[in-house]
């Protein structure tokens, strides 16, 4: 038993979680386990123990078997900064920024370093779970693969297909995928697994039995939806899910082009007096809200455009006129401020733009990323809380004489004088349950804390779910 890899008929078929229950499942039978994706495609990113960056699904996926998560585990991650161009990290750092088509060229070039990561986790490991990304059907983009069946060729790992019953037609992504595949790639298909069913799970025997019976492959188990899938962080903005509560502390959070880091919200959507509200584009902010946060962004200065293109500057700037408050996190500090300079076109055409003036500070971006865990102490509270940055650029005025917070003696973030608009670069800070609580005090809001211990709950609760519902000992047992 060394390593196995579940890749999807498709993006968003639930890879993510099914590795991370495994991982969990891996563990309770005794078994050194590690998460692994070549490659990943997200702005959401964790900072590592050993000082980089990778996809916040595998930091997820570490934390279901045990582990702190290392850059290893997810060597390419691509971070999106327009529609066309990504900024390219490996093995943690920043490497380049490209443009779609020039990455397809440099893709050959990085299977070196996929490779070295994933055989440090093999020889460190019992078992190696891979994630595949989006679908190895997607045969245009075989010649030089290094997340799909590329690196499952070149690495020698089996590979188990999960197909989505959710989004309709599973019985032809699955039997389609095998007739597209070239049969060198369909040969390390070891089986199959359906994901997401909702009812009854009898119904779909005879479709299970005819994909066995056309392709071959034999079948793991048909999955039914997670219901508890909203307690885990999530890695995609559009997952980010809230119970639809009707009282509560209102805080709503601009779903930006290029959210970034936005694991701050997934301890306050679990608050049971906290309503969150993830605003979509072109909706106005509520008249209702209390807190409005600007997150971390890829791109500050174009998520500053995007922000003014949907009014949100002008409801932002009613909110506060109305005692509301306002709380900018990283990226989302950097757009409260006066002005964003970017003087060496560090995330795109050089230039200079005017922010939205309810912070007095400058920010100037610089090609240097900061990439650090954290221990802070909160200025207003005098309560310490972890968390972490990942960002470029500083900021600097006025408003910096009051502090956000400190991190060992230096000043952090700002506030503005009349305390109702706070700025920092720190990320996490709310999954710390004792900070969490006072922040939400400031507004008469009662924590229930407890946010690390429901996160191992939900672990706990999918590995359950994979137990009652696949054949795990025999998926494990593909392994080689």
């Amino acid at each position: 038993m060394t390593a196995l890899m579940i890749q999807g008929t498709g993006s968003n078929v639930g890879k993510s979680m099914v590795v991370a229950g495994l991982a969990r499942a891996a563990r309770r039978r005794g078994l050194s386990v590690a998460p692994f994706k070549p490659q990943n495609m997200s702005n959401n990113a964790a900072v590592t123990a050993d000082g980089g960056e990778i996809g916040r699904a595998q930091a997820l996926q570490a934390r279901a078997a045990g582990l702190r998560p290392v850059v290893d585990m997810n060597p390419v991650l691509l971070k999106p900064e327009t529609d066309t161009g990504a900024q390219v990290v490996v093995q943690g750092q920043r490497w380049a920024t490209a443009r779609a088509r020039d990455y397809a060229a440099m893709k050959p070039k990085l299977m070196g370093a996929v490779l070295e990561s994933f055989n440090r986790l093999r020889a460190a490991h019992d078992l190696v779970i891979v994630e595949g990304a989006g679908s190895p059907a997607e045969v245009n983009l075989r010649p030089g693969d290094i997340a799909n069946m590329g690196f499952a060729r070149a690495a020698g790992v089996p590979v188990v297909l999960c197909g989505d019953i959710d989004r309709g037609g599973v019985i032809a992504q699955i039997i389609g995928t095998q007739a597209v595949l070239e049969p060198g790639d369909a040969a390390l298909v070891a089986g199959f697994m359906i994901n997401k069913f909702r009812g009854d799970p009898s119904l779909f025997d005879d479709g299970y039995g005819l994909i066995a019976a056309r392709t071959g492959w034999p079948g793991f188990g048909v999955l039914p939806w997670f219901p508890e899938a909203w307690r885990l962080p999530a890695e995609d903005a559009l997952d980010v899910a809230a119970p639809r509560r009707t009282q509560g502390l209102h805080v709503v959070c601009l779903r930006l082009s290029r959210i970034a880091n936005f694991d701050d919200l997934d301890p306050l959507a679990q608050e049971p007096g906290v309503r969150l509200t993830m605003l979509a584009p072109g909706q106005p902010v509520p008249g209702d809200a209390d807190l409005v946060i600007v997150p971390g962004t890829k791109s500050t200065r174009g998520d500053l455009a995007f922000l003014r293109a949907q009014g949100w500057d002008i409801d932002i700037a009613a909110h506060h006129r109305r005692d509301g408050h306002v709380l900018g996190i990283c990226g989302g500090y950097q757009m409260l401020g006066q002005s964003i300079a970017d003087p060496q076109g560090v995330e795109g055409p050089p230039g200079r733009d005017p922010g939205l003036g309810l912070l007095q500070v400058d920010t100037v971006m610089q090609p240097h990323k900061r990439l650090s865990e954290t221990r802070a102490v909160h200025t207003a509270s005098g309560l310490g809380f972890s968390g972490y940055e990942i960002h470029m650029g500083t900021s600097d005025g006025a408003d910096r004489a009051r502090p956000f917070a400190s991190i060992a003696g230096t000043p952090e973030g700002a506030v503005s004088a009349d305390g109702r608009v706070q700025g920092s670069y720190l990320h996490g800070m709310f999954c710390d349950d004792a900070f969490r609580a006072g922040f939400l005090a400031q507004f008469g809001t009662v924590s229930e804390g407890g946010y690390d211990s429901q996160v191992e709950a939900a672990l706990d609760a999918l590995a359950d779910h994979l137990e009652s519902h696949l054949d795990v000992d025999a998926l494990l047992a593909t392994a080689r």
